[in-house]
């Protein structure tokens, strides 16, 4: 059986988990937190900086939630790939994955170590700066998301997989302003789809691990 290794309040490993369900691959999940040290040991030898999610699958490891869904797509279940086995499809996909990681997920991701450093060690910068990027990328996905059902192609994809994890935490810390009603409904898709519920409701009790408070998502 394929190991994962993760915490279910992380996003990266979100992402790993959605497409395991949508595969509907069975998996065993190994805990990465101070309880299971033995975990995190593994995972400082078999990832750069230990960083997860990890996946484990007989002698070979896959780092990095992109890769590690690729590598389904390729070895594991029988559902649609999540990357599309068309080319010129996949370059849509990837992009928008990366939009995700890049310009949702990563300034929300300095916002959270921001909150969570010593009061005297902040950097107020840092966090406008990184509030300014979401703004940007909130405008820029409301015009993409108009008139799509997904994110890219529209089918469910990679895209997808990253978006529910980065715009349900991203929201979080940072609300979507109202005015973007195709975003706010394509998130609200997003919490809708049973994958994607069911890693948000197998993370709901450590909601109060989040630094960033001030605004309680919906769903």
């Amino acid at each position: 059986m394929l190991k994962v290794y993760g915490h279910p309040f992380a996003s990266f490993y979100w992402k790993a988990a959605i497409a395991l369900f949508e595969r509907n691959i069975p998996f065993e999940f190994l805990m990465v937190d101070p309880e299971h040290p033995q975990n995190a040991e593994a995972i400082t030898r078999l990832a750069p900086t230990g960083q997860f999610p990890v996946l484990v699958d007989g002698d070979r490891v896959v780092i990095e939630s992109a890769a590690i869904i690729e590598y389904l797509d390729l070895h594991h279940g029988d559902a649609p790939p999540m990357v599309p086995a068309d080319r010129k499809a996949a370059i849509e996909a990837r992009q928008m994955d990366s939009v995700f990681d890049d310009y949702v997920q990563a300034p929300l991701t300095r916002m959270v170590l921001n909150a969570i450093r010593p009061e005297n060690k902040r950097d107020a910068l840092a966090v406008s700066e990184a509030r300014a990027t979401l703004d940007r990328t909130y405008a820029w996905l409301e015009r993409w998301m108009r008139g799509r059902t997904w994110a890219a192609n529209d089918t469910f994809t990679i895209a997808d997989v990253s978006a529910g994890p980065a715009l349900f935490y991203a929201h979080w810390g940072h609300p979507i302003p109202r005015e973007h009603k195709a975003l706010h409904a394509y998130r609200a898709r997003l919490l809708e789809r049973p994958s994607i519920r069911r890693v948000v409701d197998e993370a709901r009790p450590m909601r109060h691990l989040f630094p960033l408070k001030d605004f309680e998502p919906d769903g």
